[in-house]
């Protein structure tokens, strides 16, 4: 069956993205405009389009179609979270498989969304891979991992009850990693987790 949630995501940033590309584009041309590229204010649109730009890609692979049998570099993801995160509290190394297939990205993307919910106080995700096996390890200095939350992670099923917009890829994951013929696991100590996959 059609994941018709998935097709409205993949649709709308498909649609972001190229508006977004354009104001990034005029932004270079104006750059080459003499007096402009020193602004402060320049500068604040240039970081703002490269952020919108990042978020766009990041949940065109986390919430869109997967699609089959399409690789995704990954170089491109590391580069995803790097705009993604790049000036937030929270410190990104991703160092993933070469290569993922899309719907595995799907999983990694949904994953390091789960783990930001958990750092509060910021922190550092880490993304390993070796072949097709990854692992995020995610660590700061206040750990909240809500068990409403992460329990049914842990035991690779959907959280139940209502789910806030915030927390709409705790019930993505699951899915997400069984589509992907993944098991998730958890492991946790008090400044740190791992989640397998």
């Amino acid at each position: 069956m059609t994941d018709l949630t998935a097709l409205v995501g993949s649709r709308i940033c498909h649609d972001l993205i190229s508006p977004i590309g354009a104001i990034g584009n005029g932004m270079e041309l104006l750059a080459m405009a003499p007096g402009l590229s020193g602004r402060e204010e320049f500068a604040l649109i240039t970081d703002s389009v490269a952020r919108a730009n990042g978020r766009i890609r990041l949940f065109r692979l986390a919430f869109g179609a997967a699609g089959d049998g399409v690789q995704i570099a990954g170089g491109e993801i590391a580069g995803i979270l790097a705009e993604y995160y790049g000036g937030s509290r929270i410190e990104i190394a991703a160092e993933p498989p070469a290569a993922l297939p899309r719907a595995l990205a799907k999983v990694v993307l949904l994953a390091v969304l789960c783990a930001e919910t958990a750092l509060l106080r910021g922190g550092r995700i880490a993304i390993s891979g070796s072949g097709e096996d990854v692992v995020l390890a995610a660590e700061g200095p206040r750990l909240n991992l809500d068990p409403r939350l992460w329990v049914p992670i842990s035991e690779n099923r959907v959280p139940e009850g209502e789910i806030a917009a915030s927390e709409v890829q705790f019930a993505l994951l699951p899915r997400a990693a069984l589509a992907a013929r993944r098991t998730l696991s958890l492991s946790r100590n008090e400044t740190r987790f791992d989640l397998a996959f």
